[in-house]
């Protein structure tokens, strides 16, 4: 009987595969399985299995691929154990219910079918050209499942009907469900059928999804995976005849059940068989590698997402593989995709330091067991080649499967060369435990060192708190637990839920909507790992690798010396008992300027109490010249044709550049039309808007466009190309004045706010206001670059619709966003919530001016309400009020704007309130630097910086604006910024400054 596929040489065409299909079962493909050299033989029980060793851990760049270690698992009876087999799956599942409480059941591995013997020629090994071939065998339906915490094997029998006997199929997980499809088996290929193994109860069951209409028909060698946690997506494969290349999408979260064919844009990958696919936390799905219709392996990689228009996109993955290759396993682990062993055609297997690699979707890059990859590595096998390491021996190998537990990769099973394996082997992924182990977990990170402390030799590394993580880390397999099917019908048939409508978050937090809120909750996570792995690659640019201090020095609002990622929730007052939520990343992505005039995209992380300058507020300094040229990001393409020009025109691939004649490129009827369009929008929202988490949130721009394309480059833009599909972005006013391209700035964020209603927020700044932009810079820039006329008009336009900006913002009903902030007449939300717009500051109440002018103090030592260094009339407020108006409203966070700061945000009352400054070398002399924040969904906040260009290469004299920027110098040096704090005010009869205004 032949199962899976005849694994022939590289000349074998699928029309045999197909023959062999139909007639016995089996189905083409070139493989590795003749493979002469020498194997490593299957572990055996008692063997110390060897421990990950983070010392043997790189010191530089990017991570490169773990290596693997050999599990001594437990098999108490044999039949506990799967034994040989390849052509199978294994299937990660997340823990049901609460640890401590009866009937939880730990993180399992859920092995399913595969060939366990080969048939004709098992005794001997076929020839290195592999010309004899091999044919796989003895196709089984059984389930043995890993527990993870005891490191144990058993075998499962659920209840209800259980799939044909199968190889070469496709698994996946739906919370703590695995679903079954395809695959090949003695009688051919198996029925399209979607079979589910339920594993909520302590008995599982099986049971067939009814699904509705076409489907992808019966096929084998496809892949599967879950995006988003809700669509279930079947890519490639053959199907008897040939290697396909259609998607087919099924939503999990809509009955009845139905397939879609879908029709994604952007260059997808060949049609093919073999490849691998693994999701992304933030629903983003990579497919590796391959065999195309001709038989040749493939080395690309493809991501495909969905947008939030309900549009699929294929792109291409950055980076150089290392080896093409096909029968190989992937998997993801946070932002890094985990690929190990495969074939290369002809008998040959990929070997050495690329039989494991790593796709960093956060650097771009690929990485072998030794250094990042810049041309593929391919070649035989040989001891001196692999450097001596056993590991890449482990990992020779092909028709295997693997799957992830939180940091850890688990492979099990596969052929190498006339072999069939039965061991399992495990690796960490140290790059994530350093960036996400710590920061799901520092309220339990002393519970975690004693549970570390507790690691045996002879077991793998394996954290018990990490089976307690909530939504912060979610692997492939997702963090969600489903209910139980409700009684399912007699015949075995599941007419209900593999939705994930009632899904339970792990732990005692439940998801009132569902995994629709995960998919649109994702992304900030992913931004946070994607920018801390970034800086490991920058540090390697750098020459230099910082390590991670064993312990922070002690804080200004915590006393306790703690080696996680983030602040614990302790470093909240007292006065306030934190819910799980809102803490500030103790670390923040740097993106730092280099000499000679090249940003280079250098990144680091810095702590935050190392920041020197945190704590200072600007002073008005000597005027330097600071223009560079400035990256940029990819395009976005719009319906509407006003917002269309502006985004096409201003996000350019890394190419905008100032105009050199300084002339604008929109007339006064195109702003009008964009300002109708973005008013009608603004009048149908309230005066505090209610966002939900993960948010990117911006600080002061003035008008300086050039830091506002640095942010979207380096850490992501608003566009279908970027993650406007996953994240939400908050502005925080002041777009306009100081800088030379308000009218870029305002206009972008405006056309922007028109594709993105729901997603794109604006919030009004004190420089959104005639009398004040009247005299710092937007109204002078509308006439210089638009002419007198159209100007002013132009000028009159933009602050009607100012008017009508909303004035806060409200997160999670737990983080409240305004820009400058509560002065002293504002202690509730409402009374932001009754001010009616469109409202002008003339008659605003002075709860509006409060909210766009006010200060905080100092410093934390200075508490009540002081005047402010801005003008008569103006406050600035102490923490007390803080900590009062957070109290009275059940909020845990401030975050304002308002003020520039040197290392861009800066924190304030005890962590409750955070200034956030986004524009670098403010007016061109304070040389401070501009950060974001990214809001994860689990309210862990991030800061993300860049600091100033250096002097541009070009003298000034040469520049082309040198001319035509003179006026926004002078006008800067005339009407200074606003000066640190605790200066003296400025003179009275200084008609330049806002004391005299």
């Amino acid at each position: 009987m032949d199962v899976d596929s005849r694994m022939t040489t590289e000349s074998d065409s699928d029309s045999e595969a197909a023959a062999a299909a139909a007639a016995h079962g089996g189905a083409g493909g070139s493989g590795s399985g003749s493979e002469t050299s020498s194997s490593s033989a299957p572990s055996t029980p008692g063997t110390p299995a060897p421990v990950p060793n983070p010392a043997a851990a790189p010191t530089a760049g990017p991570r490169p691929a773990p290596g693997y270690t050999v599990v001594n698992a437990v098999i108490e009876k044999k039949e506990d154990g799967p034994g040989c087999r390849c052509g199978h799956t294994l299937t990660a599942v997340p823990a049901v219910g609460e640890e401590g409480t009866p009937g939880y059941i730990g993180p399992r591995l859920i092995l399913f079918g595969g060939a366990t013997a080969l048939e004709g020629n098992s005794a001997t090994p076929p020839s290195s050209a592999g010309s004899a071939g091999i044919r796989l065998a003895g196709a089984t339906a059984d389930v043995h499942c890993y527990d993870v915490l005891s490191n144990k094997w058993s075998r499962l029998t659920p209840l209800g009907e259980p799939p044909s006997p199968r190889a070469a199929h496709v698994a996946t997980a739906v919370g703590t469900m695995v679903v079954i499809q395809g695959g090949i088996g003695p009688a051919g290929l198996s029925a399209e059928d979607l079979h589910v193994l339920d594993l909520t109860q302590q008995r599982p069951r099986w049971h067939r999804v009814v699904v509705q209409g076409p489907g992808p028909g019966p096929r084998y060698g496809h892949v599967m995976a879950l995006v988003g946690q809700r669509f279930l997506l079947t890519i490639g494969g053959n199907d008897g005849k040939r290697p396909l290349a259609d998607v087919w999408a099924l939503d999990t979260a809509a009955k009845p059940y139905e397939w879609r064919k879908l029709e994604p844009e952007g260059e997808g990958p060949p049609p093919c068989m073999y490849a691998t696919a693994s999701a992304r936390s933030d629903g983003l799905l990579l497919l590796c590698g391959g065999r195309d219709a001709n038989s040749v392996p493939l080395s690309s990689a493809y991501g495909l997402a969905k947008h939030r228009d309900g549009r699929w996109e294929w792109a291409i993955a950055p980076g150089v593989s290392p080896s093409p290759r096909y029968q190989h396993a992937a998997v993801f682990v946070n932002a890094r995709l985990h690929v190990s062993g495969g074939a290369l055609g002809g008998g040959r297997m990929v070997e050495d330091s690329s039989s494991v690699a790593v796709l960093d979707t956060a650097a771009g890059v690929w990485c072998d067991t030794k250094s990042v990859v810049t041309t593929p590595r391919t070649g035989r096998y040989s001891a001196d080649a692999a450097g001596g390491d056993a590991a890449v021996e482990l990992t020779r190998r092909c028709r295997h499967a693997a799957a992830a537990v939180n940091d850890l990769i688990f492979i099990y099973g596969g052929l190498r060369g006339g072999v069939l394996l039965d061991d399992l082997l495990v690796a960490e992924d140290l790059a994530a435990a350093e960036t996400t182990s710590a920061a799901n977990h520092a309220a339990a990170s002393a519970a975690a060192t004693s549970v570390q402390a507790g690691r045996a030799l002879g077991r793998h590394a394996y954290n018990d708190e990490r089976t307690r993580q909530t939504d912060t880390e979610s692997g492939p397999d997702g963090a969600v637990v489903l209910g139980t099917p409700v009684a399912p019908p007699v015949n075995g048939d599941m007419y209900t839920d593999i939705s994930p409508e009632n899904a339970v978050l792990q732990g005692q937090r439940r998801l009132s909507k569902g995994v629709d809120y995960l998919v649109e909750a994702s992304a900030a996570e992913a931004e946070a790992i994607s920018a801390t792995l970034a800086a490991v690659k920058a540090r390697q640019v750098n020459g230099e690798m910082e390590q991670l201090p064993d312990k922070e020095s002690p804080d200004s609002t915590s006393s306790s010396k703690h080696s996680s990622l983030i602040k614990p929730d302790g470093v909240l007052s007292n006065n306030m008992t934190a819910a799980p939520g809102v803490r500030l990343h103790h670390r923040a992505v740097v993106v730092a300027a280099e000499t000679g005039g090249a940003l280079g995209g250098m990144v680091r992380q810095l702590s935050i109490d190392q920041f020197e300058n945190e704590g200072r507020r600007v002073s008005y300094g000597t005027p330097e010249n600071a223009t560079a040229a400035r990256k940029l990001l990819d395009r976005q393409m719009s319906i509407n044709s006003i917002p269309k020009k502006v985004i096409a025109s201003l996000l350019k691939p890394r190419g905008w550049k100032p105009p050199v004649r300084r002339q604008f490129f929109m007339d006064c009827n195109e702003i009008a039309d964009l300002c109708d369009s973005a008013e009608r929008i603004f009048s149908s929202e309230p005066s505090v808007l209610q966002l939900k988490a993960p948010v990117k949130i911006f600080g002061d721009l003035h008008g300086q466009f050039g830091d506002l394309m640095r942010l979207f480059d380096e850490y992501g833009a608003p566009s279908t190309a970027g993650d406007i599909a996953y994240i939400d972005y908050l502005f925080l006013g002041d777009y306009v004045d100081r800088g030379q391209h308000s009218l870029e700035t305002i206009t972008l964020l405006l056309a922007l706010k028109v594709e993105y209603p729901q997603n794109v927020h604006l919030i009004r700044g004190n420089h959104e206001a005639a009398d004040i932009n009247a005299l710092f810079g937007f109204r002078i820039e509308c006439i210089e670059r638009m002419g007198e006329r159209d100007g002013i008009w132009t000028w009159h336009r933009m602050n009607r619709l100012f008017n009508w900006l909303p004035l806060a913002a409200l997160i999670e009903k737990k983080i409240i966003c305004m820009h400058g902030g509560i002065g002293r007449s504002i202690n509730h939300v409402e009374q932001i919530e009754n001010l009616q717009r469109p409202i002008t500051m003339e008659a605003g109440s002075v709860v509006l001016m409060d909210l766009l002018w006010s200060d905080p103090t100092e410093n934390d030592s200075v508490e009540g309400l002081r005047p402010n260094a801005r003008g008569p009339g103006l406050v600035t407020f102490g923490p007390d009020r803080v900590m009062e108006f957070c109290n009275n409203n059940d909020l845990q966070l401030i975050v304002r704007a308002h003020e520039c700061v040197m290392d861009g945000f800066e924190r304030f009352a005890q962590g409750h309130l955070i200034t956030l400054f986004s524009a670098t070398n403010y007016c061109g002399t304070a040389n401070n630097a501009g950060a974001i924040l990214v809001l994860g969904r689990d309210l862990v906040v991030v800061p993300k910086l860049i600091h100033p260009l250096p002097p541009a290469i070009t003298s000034p004299e040469t520049s082309p604006e040198h001319i035509e920027d003179t006026w926004m110098q002078e006008l800067n040096a005339n009407r200074p910024p606003t000066p640190t704090r605790g200066r003296p005010q400025a003179v009275a009869n200084d008609r330049g400054s806002l004391a005299w205004i």
